[in-house]
């Protein structure tokens, strides 16, 4: 379902009594699920047009409005960050195309909000530790999935048995994620109530501050390493760990639980991997053949990486060490009280953490 902009500013008309488009603006959203625009009026108001292209996008897009209609006047005070607000919808061939008055700010892109400095950091800090601490009401009163450590776990392990049946995936990288799978400890966490769809189109950016977070369609409980996972994406390898290091001091503040989820940033970029995995499954489901193109090339790139940084120096032959061994032990996994002496052992055990492009459309 294809909407051009007019047509968009046309459907605000219909949806917002009184509105009476004077222009219309593209606005940045994920473009296989939505039609998205800014329709400006004759009085200079400004609206954010979202209409949904599959029945799909359409439950999420429901999903968003009930998410939103929960954060009541209370809730809203007393988060650092704007939430978008509906002003009105539309049905149209059954999906029904959703109108918020347009939150001051815009969104820029990553490399962009890494410039902007210390101030940043700790908006991103205090935004995500909000996030993580919302009542748990939110989601429970719009009946949200609520996954335990164990429920995201195995669903990865589903996904990843998904892309490995494409065979469009490279062995380098299916390996590499089983084995981080089968890893325990990385997965141990406490689950909160996540965004789910956060990244920087998703955050709204007015005079180098980020004053706002929209895109609530995919709201749960689950993983907080989801919300961490688009900073993989940082050039700036020392970013994604100030943010780490804000939101942490910010649940100190707020006196939030603190499980010690030591292994938060390599699950957000294993979760970064992972998406690319997700949208060469959205291609191929699609029968897309430029997504599944683009998704293949990004695997490509990703593979090339984990090469690079499993190998070691020219050379270099770690201590003890056979130089026809390739480095990767199908025993590797041994005893509890063994897995200190192996990471010291086997440095290359731990899965790297690498930058991770973020698929897009």
């Amino acid at each position: 379902m294809h909407r051009q902009p007019l047509h968009l500013a046309a459907l605000a008309a219909a949806a917002v009594p009184g509105l009476s488009p004077a222009a219309v603006e593209p606005s940045p959203d994920d473009s296989a699920d939505f039609a998205t625009a800014v329709v400006v009026d004759t009085s200079g108001e400004r609206w954010r047009v979202r209409s949904p292209r599959t029945a799909e996008a359409g439950i999420r897009l429901e999903t968003e409005v009930q998410v939103l209609a929960g954060f009541d006047a209370h809730l809203r005070a007393g988060l650092p960050f704007r939430v978008p607000s509906v002003a009105g919808a539309v049905r149209v061939d059954g999906l029904r195309t959703f109108v918020h008055q347009d939150l001051p700010g815009a969104p820029v892109p990553l490399e962009e909000i890494v410039t902007l400095g210390e101030p940043v950091v700790q908006d991103l800090g205090r935004i995500l530790a909000a996030i993580h601490t919302l009542p748990m009401t939110v989601v429970e009163q719009t009946d949200l999935p609520v996954y335990t450590a164990d429920h995201v776990r195995e669903r990865h392990l589903a996904g990843l048995d998904e892309a490995a049946s494409t065979g469009k995936v490279p062995p380098v990288l299916l390996r590499r994620w089983e084995e981080a799978l089968e890893e325990d400890e990385l997965w141990q966490f406490s689950p909160v109530p996540v965004h789910g769809d956060l990244h920087e189109d998703s955050l709204l950016v007015e005079r180098g501050r980020v004053v706002g977070v929209a895109g609530w369609t995919d709201l749960h409980v689950g993983d907080p390493a989801t919300d961490f996972a688009w900073l993989a994406a940082a050039e700036d390898p020392d970013f994604p760990e100030r943010v780490l290091d804000a939101y942490l001091a910010r649940r100190v503040a707020e006196e939030a639980a603190d499980d010690g989820d030591v292994h938060l940033l390599r699950r957000a970029s294993l979760l970064a991997e992972f998406a690319i995995g997700q949208w060469l499954l959205r291609g191929v489901e699609r029968h897309d053949a430029d997504m599944v193109a683009d998704a293949e090339g990004l695997l490509a790139e990703l593979a090339d990486a984990v090469r690079a940084a499993e190998s070691p120096a020219p050379g270099a032959v770690p201590t003890g060490a056979d130089p026809e061994d390739d480095g990767w032990d199908d025993d590797w996994q041994q005893e509890d009280g063994d897995l200190a002496e192996d990471d010291e052992e086997e440095p290359g055990r731990e899965t790297t953490t690498l930058t991770v492009v973020r698929p897009r459309d």
